[in-house]
Order: structure tokens, then C-alpha cells, then sequence
């Protein structure tokens, strides 16, 4: 039991360290691979060599798949160009076996001291990221180590030798456990480095460790399959076209393995070597062999997973890449992206509640009650998905977008709700009874909702640019707002005033859609206040404003203004 727990411990250091380093690099260089990745869907051998240098660097072909499968949902990629890279990908991450298979334990003290130091002695995020990944190697390396000195006792094992025999015999079934096993532990790499590790102390024979390097990139291709699928069609495709190949070449090569163990060992008599070698080898052989079928492989996919027939539902998220958290960055960008897809209907519905006082047209009041829905869903979406990325490690910078982001998209909501739940309410009653502004009247209520959608516009152009004078107009424009608003029932009771029945009719309505208008407004201008603050212009700006805005009621009440201390 000591010994099996001792293993197992083994296995989960190694687990942990290879999340560290693909953790890492893609915190380094996450977004540069994911731009090389999205620009080489050009012929299917550039495909190939993109998809071997991404994954040598990040050393995951999961990850890899996960980013392409995205993509491909999204249109960025095409399925066949997606397949090529994936073969390149598969290519790649058997680096990381090549290198290991050598005795570099002598690395780890090292590579861990040095990690931990980089570490803790820098501020920067990408600093902290490379040595993340130094740190993750160095485990790794310690973790091979404790697996090979907690597994000498195996090779007298009666009980193993009961287990091993049996599987030896049934290929088939070794091949089937080491994908279930993979699937399990969502890494190939460290499967097949615990068999290499378990080959090298001939606990394993060779025959069974070949079958079991199978098994784990069979299981390599099982977990994008299951990873994505609540996905899109065209996203989930490159997934099964991947899974396809892998189970392809496993079966065509478990038939012929006994006839395969000669040819390693006139590469190499050392059996790491030989376990690391035969994992390349099946890899590159998968790549020469499909490599000129990608399209094709393509095309069976779309008979398995056609695309969906149904209309696409308008509140589900269009760029909110679930294979994006490990780069914070790029996650965050796709969160504000899809904060902009939902401005943009906010902003519709805004646009079209004038029409709807202005022609008393209860379809289109329907049409921006759905409306408001699709915000709802959009808003619920970007939310979760923000929560989840907050549970990440962000820095100082990364954690204050991600406030800003679901700040903005909040008030945004606030901005649906009153649009369908005020104003909708009050063109409702408006159409009810029949009733019309006075041509004075919808004129300022035109010009006043003309200023907010101005204000719509700037307010979506700060939160993406963060430029401080566009923040420091959105601010005055407060004033502005205020003043108008102020201005305009002024005038409406002087209307009033003067017996106008259209006036002294709609009176009520009148007054409370100037109210919502610049309630909107003020939702609006709570983009500008972290820009602000950041520049330290916050406090300065709010105390100003106040000060002008007193002196100027005192000064029309005749009052003498008062100064701030």
C-alpha cells in the first residue's frame, strides 16, 4: 500500500507540474500563440509547422485542440486548416518525452530553487509566468525521480506480475485502459511518462508499454471530444476529426506491434529511449499518413455533426472563448467584446424607444421588451464567465479590467431594465390613452434623447480605450444632462402654465421620461470614473463640479455661494 501511495503521490507532483509549465508559458505567451494560431490557416504543411512550435513550446495538444476548437466555432479557422495544425500539435508535444527520456534529474534542485527565487523577487506578470514554468519542469523532473524509486520494489511483485501478464496478452484492452487512464489524469505527457518511468525499471515489458503509449494518445484524443461538448458544431468537428485520426492510427498500428519492437531497438537499446521513440515515431507516421486527407477527414465530420438548422438564439454569447483563461489577458478581451455585442443592443433598444412615443407603435414596444431578454442572457453569460476568470491568478491590472468589465456590463443591464421596465411602461400608457406630446414638448424630449445616445456612444468608446479626455467629457457631460434635463421641465411648465391641454396631458409622462433618459445617463458616465481615478483626477473632478453646480443654484437664489473648506 506504502508503495502504491508513494506512486500515486508521484504521479500527482508530475500532474501538477506539467499544469504549471503549460500554466506558465501560456501567461508568457499565450496571446502571441494564440495570433500565430489564428493566422495560419494557409496550406495544410505551414498548418502542420504552426501547430508543432505552439504546442513544443506549450506542451499540450489538449490545450492546442481546445484553442482551435474555439476558434473554429467562431469562423476564425476552418475545420480542415484546424486538422493540420492539430497534427503538428501532436508532433510537438512529444518533445518534452524526447527530453525527459535522458536522466535529467540533476535539473530539478535548480530548476525549482531558481523558479522559486525568480518568483518571489519580481512584480512583473510574465517574470512570475516563466518562472512559474521553471518551477512546473523542475517538479516534473523531481517527480520521476520519486516514481522510479518508489516503484523498484514492484519489480518482485507477485500481484503485478498476476495484472501485467494478462494485459500483455490483450492488447486491446491495455490500449482501452491507458485511454480511460489518460482521460482520467487529462494529460497524455504524464502518461506516458509514468510508463516510460515504469519501463526503464522492467516493471513493464515492452511489448505492453508500446500498447500503453497507444492508449494514451488515444485518450489524448478523448478529451477535447468531451471538453467541447456543449459547443458549436463547427467547433466540436475538429475535436471528433482529431479523435478519428488517433483511433485510426491506434488500431492500424496495435495489430502490427510485435513486428514493431525490432525497429526501436536498432534506434536504441535503452528502454526509456525506446518508449519516448516509438510515441515520436506513431505521431510523425500520424502525420504523414493524413496530412494530405485533412480535408477529407473534414468533410466526414460534417456527416456525423452537421450544422444546426435552427436559427441561432441572439442572447447566446458569440466570443466568450472558454479556452481562454489560462492568458487572463486574452479571456478579458473577449469578455469586453462581448460587453460591446451587448451595448450594442442596449443601445437599440434606446434608439427605438423614441420611435415608439413618436408613432405609438405597440410591435415595435414588443420587439424592445424581447430585446431586453437577449440582454439579460448576454449579461448573465458575461458574468459567469468573469466570475470564473477572477478565480484565476490576475494581477493588479488584469483584476481591475475584470471589475470594469462586469461593472460595465452591469449598468448596462440597469439601462435595459430601465428602457423595457420605464419607459416601455410609460409608451404603454402613452398608446393606452391615446395621447401626444406637444410638438415643443417631443422636441426637447428628441434633442434630450438624441444628447444620451451621444453619451451612449462616447461611454462604449471610454470602457474600450480608457482614453482620459474622452472619460473627462463623459463626466461634464453629467453637468450637461443635468442642466437640460432641468431646462426642459422648466419649459414644459411654463406650458403648463399657460393652459396647453397636450402639455397639461401628458405632463406626467413628459416629466418621467426625462427622468429615465437621464438616469440612463448616469449609468453611462460610471465608465469614466476608474480612468479617472487611476489618473488621480477622481476626487478632483467631483468636488469641482460640485462647488460650480452650488454656486450656481445659490447665485439664482441670490444667495451668497458657499465656499468648501
Amino acid at each position: 500500500m506504502e508503495i502504491l501511495i508513494n506512486i500515486f503521490g508521484g504521479v500527482a507532483l508530475m500532474l501538477w507540474g506539467i499544469r504549471m509549465v503549460r500554466t506558465g508559458v501560456m501567461r508568457s505567451f499565450g496571446a502571441e500563440l494564440r495570433r500565430m494560431l489564428a493566422m495560419s490557416a494557409g496550406k495544410p504543411v505551414q498548418g502542420f509547422g504552426v501547430g508543432f512550435a505552439v504546442t513544443t513550446v506549450l506542451q499540450s495538444s489538449t490545450a492546442t485542440t481546445l484553442i482551435l476548437s474555439s476558434f473554429a466555432g467562431r469562423g476564425l479557422i476552418g475545420g480542415a486548416a484546424a486538422l493540420a495544425i492539430i497534427l503538428g500539435a501532436d508532433v510537438g508535444t512529444t518533445i518534452v518525452v524526447q527530453v525527459l527520456s535522458f536522466d535529467l534529474t540533476w535539473l530539478s534542485p535548480m530548476l525549482i530553487s531558481g523558479g522559486v527565487i525568480a518568483f518571489l523577487s519580481s512584480e512583473k506578470s510574465k517574470r512570475r509566468s516563466l518562472a512559474r514554468a521553471a518551477i512546473g519542469l523542475g517538479l516534473i523532473l523531481l517527480a520521476l525521480k520519486l516514481i522510479g524509486q518508489a516503484s523498484v520494489p514492484l519489480r518482485e511483485s507477485e500481484v503485478l506480475s498476476l495484472i501485467v501478464q494478462p494485459l500483455s496478452d490483450e492488447l486491446l484492452l491495455a490500449v482501452f485502459l491507458t485511454g480511460l487512464l489518460t482521460w482520467i489524469a487529462h494529460s497524455s505527457v504524464a502518461v506516458v511518462l509514468f510508463v516510460m518511468s515504469l519501463t526503464a525499471l522492467q516493471v513493464l515489458n515492452m511489448q505492453l508499454a508500446l500498447a500503453m503509449v497507444l492508449g494514451a494518445n488515444l485518450g489524448g484524443g478523448i478529451i477535447p471530444v468531451i471538453a467541447t461538448l456543449g459547443e458549436k458544431p463547427a467547433g466540436r468537428r475538429v475535436a471528433l476529426g482529431n479523435f478519428m485520426m488517433r483511433a485510426t492510427g491506434v488500431l492500424a498500428v496495435v495489430a502490427i506491434l510485435p513486428w514493431v519492437q525490432p525497429y526501436l531497438a536498432m534506434l536504441s537499446s535503452d528502454p526509456s529511449h525506446m518508449v519516448a521513440n516509438f510515441h515520436t515515431a506513431f505521431n510523425v507516421g500520424l502525420a504523414l499518413v493524413f496530412l494530405p486527407f485533412v480535408s477529407f477527414a473534414h468533410r466526414l465530420t460534417k456527416r456525423f455533426l452537421p450544422s444546426e438548422l435552427a436559427s441561432e438564439d441572439p442572447g447566446a454569447p458569440k466570443y466568450l472563448d472558454q479556452s481562454s483563461f489560462d492568458v487572463p489577458a486574452v479571456a478579458l478581451s473577449c469578455a469586453a467584446r462581448e460587453s460591446l455585442s451587448m451595448g450594442d443592443a442596449v443601445r437599440g433598444m434606446l434608439a427605438g424607444s423614441l420611435e415608439v412615443f413618436r408613432g405609438n407603435n405597440p410591435e415595435l414596444l414588443r420587439e424592445i421588451e424581447r430585446k431586453d431578454d437577449v440582454v439579460d442572457q448576454l449579461h448573465e453569460a458575461i458574468k459567469l464567465y468573469l466570475t470564473r476568470l477572477s478565480r484565476e491568478e490576475l494581477d493588479t491590472t488584469e483584476s481591475e479590467r475584470n471589475v470594469e468589465v462586469l461593472s460595465f456590463t452591469t449598468n448596462l443591464e440597469h439601462i435595459g431594465d430601465i428602457i423595457d421596465k420605464n419607459l416601455m411602461d410609460l409608451a404603454a400608457k402613452k398608446i393606452k390613452k391615446r395621447a401626444s406630446f406637444s410638438t415643443e414638448g417631443f422636441e426637447e424630449l428628441e434633442i434630450f434623447h438624441g444628447h444620451i445616445l451621444e453619451n451612449f456612444d462616447l461611454a462604449m468608446n471610454v470602457f474600450m480605450t480608457g482614453d482620459i479626455e474622452m472619460a473627462r467629457r463623459l463626466i461634464q457631460q453629467k453637468v450637461s444632462v443635468r442642466d437640460l434635463e432641468r431646462n426642459y421641465a422648466e419649459t414644459h411648465y411654463a406650458r403648463i402654465g399657460e393652459g396647453r391641454p397636450d402639455s397639461i396631458e401628458t405632463s406626467s409622462l413628459h416629466l418621467d421620461v426625462l427622468r429615465d433618459l437621464k438616469r440612463i445617463n448616469g449609468h453611462l458616465t460610471s465608465v469614466a470614473y476608474p480612468i479617472l481615478d487611476r489618473a488621480g483626477e477622481l476626487i478632483e473632478s467631483r468636488l469641482k463640479m460640485e462647488t460650480e453646480e452650488t454656486a450656481e443654484r445659490d447665485e439664482r437664489s441670490n444667495v451668497e455661494p458657499v465656499r468648501p473648506s
